[in-house]
């Protein structure tokens, strides 16, 4: 038995259409590149693409910009209020 067919046996509801329909398109909303201008449709499957995209991307972003804040965190005093600031954003 398929686990779709499984999980449905086990009692759990099943989301439907229009519920896939409406995350698709908050979802579309929240991507930048995206985002409804007039009435281009845009496929779920673009949309899903490009928010993985998108996540990857914030990701890199994220790698980048913990990098740099390290390398900054070494030029300056450990002892002082900017460095404490600046561990505090590396540890969150």
């Amino acid at each position: 038995m398929s686990s779709r067919r499984s999980r449905q046996s086990a009692g759990t509801s099943r989301i439907t259409d229009d519920q896939i329909i409406d995350l698709v398109s908050k979802l579309q909303q929240l991507l930048p590149e995206l985002r409804p201008r007039g009435s281009n449709k845009v496929s779920a499957s673009k949309v899903l693409q490009e928010t993985c995209n998108y996540i990857r991307n914030l990701h890199r972003e994220v790698d980048d910009l913990s990098d740099r804040l390290s390398q900054l965190l070494t030029t300056i005093d450990a002892d002082s209020p900017e460095a404490a600031i600046i561990r505090s954003l590396i540890t969150q």
